[in-house]
């Protein structure tokens, strides 16, 4: 059973940056294209940023030039790298992987309702 845990989160001023991180236990993440989402206090959960079993990647128009994802297979891990933090980033955020080890798919489509794993989140909280 594999299992996902994330870290990195905090309490940051506007403007600064946290890398997020997911570590994996349990199996490698080579098969899986992986993704990031959050959900805010009295929002849905929305999908941030996901990238496929290569470098392929794709980020919600919220984040595109202040977010990055990126993954370490070696190290079962991926990242998320946050700057330009704004208020409106505060939200719970979750990783979560999708198998593709069998379609051997390198599209970067993160959609919730296919994702076969979930971490339990971390909080990250910009305010000033």
């Amino acid at each position: 059973q594999l299992q996902l845990v994330e870290s990195g989160g905090g309490l940051v001023q506007p403007g600064g940056s946290l890398r997020l991180s997911c570590t994996a236990s349990g199996a490698t993440l080579d098969d899986f294209r992986i993704g990031w989402f959050r959900q805010a206090p009295g929002k849905e959960r929305e999908r941030v940023a996901c990238i496929g079993r290569s470098i392929l990647t794709h980020y919600a128009d919220s984040v595109k030039g202040r977010f990055t994802i990126s993954r370490d297979n070696a190290k079962k891990a991926v990242f998320l790298q946050m700057n330009s933090l704004k208020p409106g980033d505060t939200a719970a955020y979750y990783c979560a992987v999708d198998y593709v080890g069998l379609t051997n798919s390198e599209q970067p489509i993160c959609n919730q309702g296919s994702m076969d794993y979930w971490g339990k989140g971390t909080l990250v909280t910009v305010s000033s």
